[in-house]
């Protein structure tokens, strides 16, 4: 009876296994915000990059694009390599590469050396998010896991909103080569975060009775794990489509449309990302006391609902407060991927399924701005909003057909 949950002797072990959980979950959050810290870096310094060393508009924006092609490389690579040799290791891998390669950003001198660095850094922060998420879900109790995952989830809004309170402070001050080097920081510490974990017991475990199967296969092992993986990616992919697509396009729209000028936008977009990261929050809350599924489904119908109510607004204040609604069911959803990923797919190509599905749906997803501004310079801005409403409605026939329910489930 040692072994009973309620005795003296399990309470020990529940305490242990709540310390290992917050320290793995603080040490992924703090890796996923680096992610976002960084490319939202990269988004404000592009301009002065530019006139210090005479990038055309063309070589500026190619960096942004090959540092996600990096982090799409990098994300399927490492999330192998992850479920081969073990999450902490291999997140100290990517976290050596970026620090590494974003210290040399500061030492460019043309065009070519820079994007060079940049995509091998974005190769390294490619691995953040899935094998963050891998590692927060075998670390934590089941019935805690959609919470822990969302919280890694919420870690790249407070990189987001960190990069965007301290590179109009600094970067007068220190230059685009200094803000490089302040990137440098969150991976340090990042890494000395890690220092103090080690390996899931489940990993461990796995490693000492699992066969050598290639974990790319197996998520596509059978006809039901393939549905599964067809179910994931349309959800990652819509997600993303979503995101980027408000984030990128809403502050022209609200420009061209109602006069906003740049601090109006910059008050929106910071409003808004508020509203994603308490949306990701509630999301992990209400799916570890719900289901995922049902989750998902209420985030995805509530995404059409407040798209489409969000193109009739037109007072600044509704304007404003709709931005933090819609973003809480827009960006929502990726608080629980962590846990649903997690649950479908075994300790072998855990974070081989976290990477390589959610990072098909970063890449599908960046087609997004470019499908929002093809049909609204071709239509209007409501046609385009209006688009994307409707890819959430493809959201809604996957999950109630492709995505199984394994709420609170042992971890295979």
């Amino acid at each position: 009876m040692a072994g009973k949950p309620g005795t003296p002797a399990a309470a020990p072990d529940l305490v242990e296994t709540d310390s290992y959980a917050r320290k793995a979950v603080i040490a992924s959050t703090v890796g996923y915000a680096l992610d976002g810290f960084d490319l939202l870096i990269l988004g404000f310094i592009l301009a002065a990059i530019s006139a210090d060393l005479g990038f055309s508009g063309t070589q500026a924006g190619s960096l942004v694009t090959w540092t996600l092609v990096g982090a799409v490389f990098g994300g399927v690579v490492f999330g192998w390599l992850s479920d081969k040799y073990g999450r902490v290791r291999v997140l100290n891998w990517t976290i050596l590469l970026f620090a590494i390669f974003t210290g040399l950003c500061s030492l460019a001198t043309g065009y070519w050396d820079l994007l060079i660095y940049r995509t091998i850094a974005g190769i390294g922060l490619g691995g953040e998010f899935g094998i963050g998420m891998a590692l927060a879900a075998e670390a934590c109790r089941p019935e805690q896991r959609a919470r822990m995952s969302s919280y890694v989830g919420l870690g790249w809004q407070a990189g987001v909103l960190a990069a965007a309170l301290l590179t109009p402070l600094l970067l007068p001050v220190i230059g685009w080569r200094g803000m490089f080097a302040v990137g440098v920081l969150p991976a340090v510490a990042a890494f000395v975060i890690r220092h103090f974990i080690g390996e899931p017991k489940i990993f461990i475990e796995n490693q000492k009775i699992a066969k050598k199967e290639n974990s790319f296969k197996m998520l596509v092992a059978d006809a039901a794990t393939t549905k599964m993986s067809i179910g994931v990616v349309i959800l990652t992919s819509v997600q993303n489509f979503g995101y980027y697509g408000v984030m990128i396009w809403m502050p022209s729209y609200l420009s061209k449309q109602f006069g906003y000028s740049l601090t109006k936008s910059a008050m929106w977009t910071s409003v808004t990302i508020l509203g994603m990261a308490f949306g990701i929050w509630l999301f992990g809350q209400l799916a570890d006391r719900v289901g995922r599924r049902p989750i998902f489904l209420f985030y995805q119908v509530g995404a059409i609902v407040t798209v489409l109510a969000y193109s009739a607004l037109e007072s600044q204040y509704a304007l404003l407060i709709g931005g933090a609604i819609m973003g809480m069911f827009v960006n929502g959803m990726i608080g629980g991927y962590g846990a649903l990923i997690s649950e479908l797919y075994p300790t072998a190509a855990r974070a081989t399924a976290q990477n390589v599905l959610f990072n098909i749906g970063r890449a599908v997803g960046g087609f997004g701005p470019l499908a929002v501004g093809a049909v609204a310079s071709k239509y209007s801005f409501s046609a385009a909003i209006a688009l994307l409403a409707s890819i959430y409605v493809l959201d809604i026939f996957a999950t109630l057909f492709l995505i199984p329910e394994r709420k609170g489930a042992a971890l295979d």
